[in-house]
């Protein structure tokens, strides 16, 4: 007789693709996490693409009545010994994300989140938040990035129900990427690769090249990933303005083995992120796998992943001079960029690879059934 556990996944998939997203989409694929538990996964992401994201309309509005009605449904079918949510604990998608808690909550469900944002603490300004925070976390366990984010649910959740699960991305992921050939090695080429938006310091990054160029550096920087709250146009304008069209390039998004191409073309990989949801940094794993150095910030649990010094350089957010002084650093000194690249490879193998990842999970939920 099989004695799983019953878990109800209500997670984040693709589209649009973004952090939460990408690892939903990774346990929802886990043979182990599935061959551990009777699962269903529902997929709790109403927008279709990164510019729908915090946008509401009527499309979205039956989107939602059409989310809670498959929650409905699958609760009334089966009785779920757990209920894991990767609750948005901010802004409109916090109110979206309540009424699934309530249904949850109503059934008398055991309720785990996992975040992959954060905001209480700033969200929690408000009087009716807070309201809403003590009623959504009662009685509820927690999954974090890092513990550098348990501040920001101190209020409402005791350490005692707090999990801490790092991330992992899968080895080699790009299946292709070594049949690719390396660029031109006679320039250091520096990779950003995130969503093209504002917080993720895209513009930190370009002044940052602008003040390289004016100290005849020689360098070039390719910006990749999907257009949001920055247009092609506005981008390129930028760069003209600037005068760095020999210097910056950018691609848009790619996927698959694309992506690993630009990994494995680059010499430095800077993601100088100031965004206020960040919590881990994925891409910056994804850049020790091919070993790579990383110059990041210490938004979120970044921390965790980029040893200051040891594996790349975290630098204050917004700061363009301190960024621009570690690019240069790197760019004058392979040796460096070598060692920092093979310690970023290791430390990512011995503490993020997919398998540690899904272990850390499913040791987790299993822990969370059998707690009071």
């Amino acid at each position: 007789m099989d004695n799983k556990e019953k878990v109800l996944f209500i997670l984040h998939l693709p589209p649009p693709v973004h952090g939460a997203s990408m690892m939903g989409q990774l346990i929802k694929d886990s043979t182990l996490v599935n061959n551990s538990f009777e699962v269903d996964y529902i997929n709790l992401s109403i927008s279709k693409n990164l510019n729908e994201i915090e946008k509401y309309g009527v499309l979205k509005f039956f989107r939602l009545l059409k989310l809670q009605s498959k929650v409905l449904r699958a609760l009334l079918k089966k009785r779920y010994d757990l209920c894991y949510i990767t609750l948005t604990v901010s802004g409109p998608s916090f109110y979206k994300d309540l009424l699934i808690v309530l249904l949850l909550k109503l059934f008398r469900r055991k309720i785990i989140y996992h975040f992959h944002n954060k905001g209480v603490e700033e969200a929690s300004r408000l009087r009716i938040n807070r309201l809403l925070h003590r009623f959504a976390f009662k009685n509820t366990k927690s999954i974090l990035l890092s513990n550098h984010l348990y501040s920001d649910i101190k209020r409402y959740v005791s350490a005692s129900d707090v999990y801490y699960c790092p991330n992992g991305i899968p080895l080699n992921p790009y299946k292709d990427s070594h049949m690719l050939e390396p660029g031109n090695k006679d320039v250091c080429r520096l990779l950003f690769f995130s969503n093209m938006m504002m917080q993720k310091g895209v513009y930190v990054l370009l002044d940052a090249c602008k003040l390289l160029k004016y100290k005849d550096v020689n360098f070039e920087c390719h910006f990749v990933g999907a257009w949001s709250d920055i247009s092609e146009s506005e981008f390129k304008n930028e760069v003209e303005k600037n005068g760095l069209q020999e210097h910056v390039f950018a691609h848009g998004g790619k996927y698959g083995a694309e992506k690993g191409k630009f990994f494995f073309n680059s010499d430095i990989f800077i993601f100088p992120t100031y965004y206020h949801n960040e919590t881990f940094g994925l891409v910056n794993l994804e850049a020790m796998q091919f070993s790579l150095p990383v110059i990041s910030t210490t938004e979120g649990g970044i921390s965790e992943v980029v040893n200051d010094g040891s594996t790349g350089f975290l630098v204050p957010q917004r700061n363009i001079t301190a960024l621009a002084r570690k690019i240069e650093a790197l760019i004058n000194d392979v040796e460096l960029r070598r060692k920092m690249g093979e310690a970023g490879k290791e430390r990512y193998y011995n503490n993020f690879t997919l398998e540690k990842f899904e272990e850390r999970l499913v040791n987790i939920l299993k822990d969370s059934v059998g707690a009071k």
